[in-house]
């Protein structure tokens, strides 16, 4: 008897893709602690350094509400979880509210530099 392999793969699909079975969010500091530093993780607030190089490389990791503050200028390619791309320029000293988000990140310009602050119990806690 023949299994129903592609049905069971196309159920499967559909419930993580419906939030049936929710992906797990990917702690930036884990998949890509070359780049990201935790400086403070407490119950009130999260604070991540954020260092990269040109042509650097993340895994999809997941970040929640995030405000930054923009050390040193960069440009990056985001990569969306749905396979939406866009490029995003932040410049010295820029401090920008970013919505939730799960993304891969190539850098394609020069060292940039920032600091993420997640508030209000919205930190992954290790």
């Amino acid at each position: 008897m023949k299994k129903p392999t592609g049905f069971i793969a196309l159920c499967l699909f559909a419930a993580v893709r419906l939030g049936v079975f929710p992906v797990r969010a990917q702690d930036p500091t884990r998949v890509a602690p070359q780049v990201f530093g935790e400086k403070l993780n407490d119950e009130q607030v999260r604070v991540s350094e954020y260092k990269s190089k040109p042509r650097d490389k993340e895994p999809m990791d997941s970040h929640s509400d995030v405000v930054v503050y923009v050390v040193r200028r960069g440009k990056y390619r985001s990569l969306t979880s749905d396979g939406k791309s866009e490029d995003m320029e932040y410049k010295t000293g820029d401090v920008i509210w970013r919505s939730a988000v799960t993304h891969s990140v190539e850098t394609i310009s020069k060292t940039p530099h920032a600091i993420l602050v997640e508030m209000n119990g919205t930190a992954q806690k290790k």
